[in-house]
């Protein structure tokens, strides 16, 4: 056996060097058996099923596994900056002072624990890929039925299905009886798929294939029996997980950006480092001197509180998000969506409600529309704006008397909850009926059924046959167009029956064409009478026509108000959907995602032309398309891919395991909470607990207001550090004594910068926050401008505080017991003082610090506390010695506030004469 069959993940087992590569979908039942060596109704041996489970291994997807703590705690050091923290704690320690090294390693500490908190709490233990599987069959082998573990399963089992059975593995269907299988999962397909043993064509997309049946998918009605042609990692959705397993995780930007911040950090410190040093010794200075005031520079240079804000930040950011209903997994993806442009959307249950719902039958030339969504049997039966009741109007009466016969589901009413048992288009048909008024149970007991014709993926039709009261017999018929007329000899017209000419059919094809234009899936009506209910009839000839039914999954009101949003935001919707192209562009269309920013429109393709796209095409592609219809896993995660070629920042939203790939691939995955699988919610950054696409643009929204605080925050933090070199670097370069002392700086970038960075979180969003477009992913958090406006405000503190020293030596002159301590005690107060003050300059660019300048409670409280804390440090005995300060006097406190506050007043004076330009125009 080993020599006569072979694995190949594509096709399945083969005869080997048969050079027959035609998949199973094209093959017919006799040659699967024949390259199988199997038998449709005796099935394998239990020898042979033993032997081959030795070749290809048990029927199962590999596991995914979820984070481990370890794992997860980790990775709060992954950072450059926290190396770069960790080393100077090291390097102080090694110099003797204890307090900046502990204090350097509690404030690392403290970020880790905040992170691994967060991260641990979200981080949900989400099933693998394999309990989407299975976990018994029943199967024939040696000719008799048994049940056995669905991971012994082997290519050429047979089994067989029944309504409900989760399907076990890959198979070639054999035989079926009205066999409907739920493939939304697997294909995106929103309506179950009939299922027949017939050849389908060699290129058909996955979702056309009906003689194939895929494991995980499930069975909603009818029975069949298949024969096995793919197991474990070599199926569809096995093939899905080694897709997963081999994308690389995704760095967000904010990571990257904070990677790429790291390492310029730690070039600035070793330059600064040598260059004081190497000025130092020139002055003539002693080497280990020199070498402290290296270190102070270098513990000055690193922002001690920036990781712990940056976290403190994204951890805030994610519990907004988790009372908006949307769960994320990993802090850095907060900040991930406020730089997305580009929302790649699954449409079924994403975009839309998955529930079919009649919205127009077109009636002898007539269009009545029928309000109303979903399964709530509440909504109006009119033409324009009259109103009609479907008792007194006979065509209408009739075409929903049919729809309501010709069906096998039924309606579960519960008070205000209307369930769907069955088939949701027949649900449908079910639904609109109970809007007329119809009682679903008395027609049922006046049109008893005696008979019926299920449907047939050859004929695309079912009929039902119904005992009328004086024995007469009446056929409900629904299907597709193609099949119902032209075995229709006659038209119902107002109660009437009238031959059906060719223009009238012609009209009856226009009608179904603007139908089906409009996104809604048209059905056809018709019916036939028989003199006795037990005469023989036909459906190929002497049918009477009544009309057309057209339904639509509805959109979600919500989602359309958020696909404008996203458009106002400057964000690209992109819909990804398994439907068919003509469908899926008239939603797309309803959606608003037919025109691109410059208003030419955008195309709508199909899978089938995905295939032979060329590898270097795809990026152009991806720029031209609004809508991919009837698309594979693969291609979907090539669409994502070709997208981030084009530098685009990528959210893919979905729900089924055909769209866990892609949503690994993109930028921030985001799976659905309630219809989502358990492999789509393993696979995603984010889970949208209320399967609301209104709440992945709140989210949006949120993560752009996150990424304003952030960089209000790394501008305070980075001109108070800087501020702190430039001033050791100008008194060595002077000539003076320094200002500060190392752990003077520690207690500064710990105490009066954290505090207000964090306060800095807290700013309200501008109002016109989802007006702008979207940043670009290649501008740094450090960008040019900002560069420049940090490196000018940090002067302006550096002066006022070497203000403050100079007039302190200058008060030492006059008065030598009061000594240096005095005027670095005036300095290292005016720098906190100012410090703080920068907070408030630091909300905004351009808005003043005075306009609702108590609006943001918690930077008030802010700075109160800093204030307070470094109040201590001049009269707290044990922390003046730690920290070398002496208590100041009235004249230091008025030194302190005037040079303090010049900083605060110079750049409030420039910031009005910008906002004057403006004004004028200028």
């Amino acid at each position: 056996m080993k020599d006569h069959l072979s694995k190949d993940s594509s096709r399945g087992p083969k005869k080997r060097g048969s050079g027959d590569a035609t998949p199973w979908h094209a093959r017919t039942v006799d040659e699967v058996e024949r390259v199988l060596e199997t038998s449709r109704a005796r099935g394998l041996s239990e020898s042979v099923a033993q032997e081959r489970l030795s070749i290809f291994g048990r029927n199962e997807v590999a596991e995914t596994t979820k984070r481990s703590l370890l794992s997860i705690v980790w990775a709060q050091f992954q950072s450059l900056i926290v190396f770069m923290l960790l080393a100077a704690a090291g390097v102080a320690f090694a110099f003797g002072d204890l307090p900046e090294a502990v204090a350097i390693v509690v404030v690392v500490l403290l970020n880790a624990t905040v992170g691994f908190f967060m991260e641990w709490r979200a981080d949900v233990a989400l099933t693998a890929l394999r309990r989407e599987g299975a976990a018994t069959a029943r199967v024939v082998r040696d000719g008799v039925e048994r049940q056995v573990a669905a991971s012994d399963l082997v290519p050429g089992d047979v089994f067989v299905l029944n309504a409900g059975d989760r399907i076990p593995a890959d198979a070639r269907l054999t035989e079926s009886k009205e066999l409907h299988v739920e493939e939304a999962s697997l294909t995106g397909e929103s309506t179950p798929v009939a299922k027949g043993g017939e050849l389908v064509d060699v290129e058909s997309a996955l979702a056309d294939r009906t003689s194939m049946v895929y494991m995980g998918t499930v069975i909603t009605e009818g029975r069949g029996r298949c024969i096995v042609t793919h197991t474990g990692v070599h199926t569809e959705m096995g093939k899905i997980g080694a897709l997963i397993g081999e994308i690389a995780e995704q760095r967000t930007p904010l990571e990257r950006e904070l990677h790429r911040l790291g390492n310029r950090l730690v070039v600035v410190v070793l330059l600064l480092c040598a260059v004081i040093v190497g000025v130092g010794l020139l002055r003539g200075n002693d080497i280990v001197a020199m070498v402290e005031v290296g270190i102070s520079l270098a513990i000055a240079a690193v922002p001690e509180g920036l990781p712990a804000v940056a976290t403190m930040t994204l951890a805030l950011g994610m519990q907004r998000m988790a009372k908006m209903k949307a769960l994320l997994r990993r802090l850095p993806a907060v900040e991930t969506l406020g730089a997305t442009n580009v929302i790649c959307s699954d449409k079924t249950g994403t975009l839309t409600k998955n529930e079919m719902t009649v919205r127009a039958l077109q009636l002898a030339g007539r269009r009545v529309d029928v309000s109303g969504v979903g399964y709530v049997p509440e909504g109006k039966f009119s033409v324009g704006d009259a109103e009609l009741d479907p008792f007194q109007d006979t065509l209408l009466f009739t075409a929903l008397k049919i729809g309501a016969l010709c069906s096998d589901a039924q309606l579960e009413e519960r008070g205000a909850e209307t369930t769907v048992l069955g088939d949701p288009t027949e649900g449908a048909l079910l639904v609109a009926a109970r809007k007329a008024g119809i009682n679903l149970a008395a027609l049922a007991s006046e049109y008893p059924r005696v008979g019926e014709i299920p449907f047939k993926s050859e004929t695309k039709r079912m009929a039902t046959l119904h005992r009328l009261p004086d024995d007469r017999g009446f056929v409900a018929v629904k299907g597709a167009l193609s099949a119902l007329l032209p075995a229709s000899e006659s038209q119902l017209i107002s109660g009437e029956t009238i031959a059906v000419s060719h223009r009238t059919r012609e009209e009856i094809h226009a009608y179904n064409t603007a139908l089906a234009g409009e996104g809604l899936r048209v059905l056809a009506l018709a019916c036939k009478e028989t003199t006795r209910w037990n005469d023989p009839f036909t459906l190929d000839e002497g049918l009477t026509f009544v009309g057309l039914v057209g339904m639509q999954d509805p959109l979600r009101e919500e989602a359309v108000l958020a696909v404008h949003r996203c458009r106002e935001a400057g964000i690209r919707v992109i819909m990804i959907t398994g439907d068919q192209p003509a469908t899926a562009q008239a939603i797309g269309a309803q959606l608003g995602l037919g025109r691109n920013q410059g208003g030419e429109p955008l195309k709508t393709v199909h899978g089938r032309e995905l295939s032979s796209v060329a590898e270097q095409d795809w990026k152009e592609l991806v720029k031209e398309v609004a809508v991919f219809a009837r698309v594979s896993p693969e291609h979907k995660m090539r669409i994502v891919q070709g997208l981030q070629d084009n530098g685009d920042i990528v959210a893919m939203t979905g729900d089924g395991i055909n769209d866990a790939p892609a949503l690994k691939q993109a930028d921030i995955g985001i799976a659905m909470g309630i219809k989502g699988t358990e492999v789509t919610k393993e696979a995603a950054d984010m889970v949208i607990a209320d399967d609301n696409f209104a709440t992945i643009v709140s989210a949006v929204e949120q993560g752009r207001i996150i990424y304003g605080n952030i960089l209000r925050f790394v501008r305070y933090l980075f001109s108070c550090n800087l501020s702190e070199i430039l001033i050791v670097f100008i008194a060595l370069i002077v000539g003076w004594p320094l200002p500060l002392n190392a752990i003077q700086i520690l207690w500064l970038n710990v105490i009066t910068d954290v505090f207000p960075a964090l306060a800095l979180v807290f700013e309200s969003a501008s109002p016109d926050m989802m007006k702008r477009p979207p940043r670009s992913p290649q501008e740094p958090i450090l960008s040019g401008r900002l560069m420049g406006i940090i490196g000018a405000e940090a002067l302006l503190i550096c002066c006022a505080t070497l203000l403050a020293f100079w007039v302190g030596l200058t008060r030492e002159s006059e008065a030598p017991e009061v000594g240096t301590r005095y005027a670095s005690s005036l300095a290292f107060m005016t720098l906190a003082f100012s410090q703080i003050l920068h907070a408030y300059t630091s909300r905004s660019q351009t808005r003043s610090a005075f306009t609702a300048f108590f609006s943001n409670r918690w930077l008030g409280a802010a700075a109160f506390l800093s204030l307070f804390l470094q109040s201590l440090a001049f009269y707290v005995p044990p922390l003046q010695e730690t920290l070398r300060t002496v208590a100041l006097d009235s004249e230091g406190w008025i030194i302190v506030a005037l040079c303090g506050a010049l900083p605060l007043l110079t750049i409030e004076i420039v910031k009005s004469l910008r906002r004057g330009t403006l004004l004028r125009g200028g």
